[in-house]
């Protein structure tokens, strides 16, 4: 496949990731807290889907392995909106499955493919493993976001989750200087705009929420 179009799906991806992010600030700045809307999980299942397939095609395991982390917290959190059940059920079968089904035709049982994902000789091992960390610190966040919001009952962004998303996102910024990747470096350049004026956003809200419990 050629490198232009394997290129075109990977900006697609990051395109939607970065429409979530500017929907969810824009709407987040109108209303002066921090909000999770279900049109933010619905892109992110569509962009991390995008972003699998960028990463089989440019045999990036680092890549893979946060999009597989993520992808069934995304559902969660629209289970936890009362959104879930809102897509049509063969949809919804199709979304739970889809990862696996890329995976088998993908390497289409063939070990070679496995070899060519884990062996790429343009990543080096040590930078292989700084993709590894960086997309592991990056996943952390929304693995801490699912268990917040489990624990409240309702999709919350927490204060944990933007500084986690701030340090993987730079992680994966040095990671993608390396690896000579636009893809990633223009998505997550832009993403760290987006989580730095969400945690002004929630120290501000926290500030007006304790103010109020103090007054009344």
């Amino acid at each position: 496949m050629s490198s232009w179009l394997i290129y075109s799906v990977g900006f697609l991806a990051q395109l939607l990731f970065s429409g979530r992010s500017v929907f969810q600030w824009i709407l987040s700045e109108k209303n002066k807290k921090v909000l999770t809307p279900s049109f933010f999980w619905k892109m992110s299942l569509v962009a991390s889907f995008l972003m699998f397939l960028y990463g089989y095609l440019r045999s990036d395991f680092a890549i893979m392995l946060g999009q597989t982390l993520t992808y069934f917290i995304y559902i969660r959190n629209l289970q936890l909106q009362g959104e879930w059940t809102k897509i049509h059920k063969y949809l919804r079968i199709l979304l739970w499955i889809f990862p696996a089904l890329i995976v088998i035709l993908g390497y289409n049982n063939n070990i070679y493919d496995a070899d060519r994902l884990f062996k790429n000789d343009a990543i080096p091992f040590w930078l292989l493993m700084l993709g590894i960390i960086s997309q592991v610190v990056f996943t952390l966040r929304f693995i801490y976001q699912w268990i917040y919001s489990e624990k409240h009952k309702e999709s919350l962004l927490p204060l944990g989750f933007w500084l986690l998303s701030l340090a993987g996102s730079s992680l994966i910024i040095i990671y993608s200087v390396y690896r000579e990747d636009p893809v990633l470096f223009a998505g997550h350049a832009f993403g760290v705009i987006m989580y730095a004026r969400n945690m002004v956003i929630l120290r501000r809200q926290i500030r007006s929420e304790n103010w109020e419990k103090n007054t009344f």
